[in-house]
């Protein structure tokens, strides 16, 4: 069995390495703030983040097939529509799944 001196040793190491894991986020976060690189993406990216998800839900539609082309067409603008009239991401999203999933599965093809 491990003496007193080594478990309150490997106790100690432990909560330091968690402590500092834990606080190294916020030294890391607080210069980064006033970083006018990270202010301009945080701004830009969930444009970008949206338009990679729309292609990427896109990327197996095949034009040809109209009727399974419909309800991801209408999903889609449903998606522009909401995050135009609201700007938030969460909306879009939500809504347009939502929508999809309705009209795929109602959807005669």
């Amino acid at each position: 069995m491990p003496s007193p001196l080594y478990l309150a040793a490997a106790v100690a190491v432990s909560a330091a390495v968690t402590w500092g894991l834990r606080a190294l986020p916020f030294a890391v976060v607080t210069p980064l703030r006033r970083s006018a690189v990270l202010q301009y993406l945080a701004v830009q990216m969930p444009v970008g983040i949206m338009l990679i998800l729309a292609l990427y839900t896109l990327r197996d539609v095949r034009p040809t097939d109209w009727p399974a082309v419909v309800p991801t067409a209408l999903a889609l603008a449903a998606a522009i529509g909401l995050h135009l009239r609201t700007r938030n991401a969460v909306i879009s999203v939500l809504g347009a799944t939502t929508l999809h999933v309705v009209l795929s599965t109602f959807w005669p093809h």
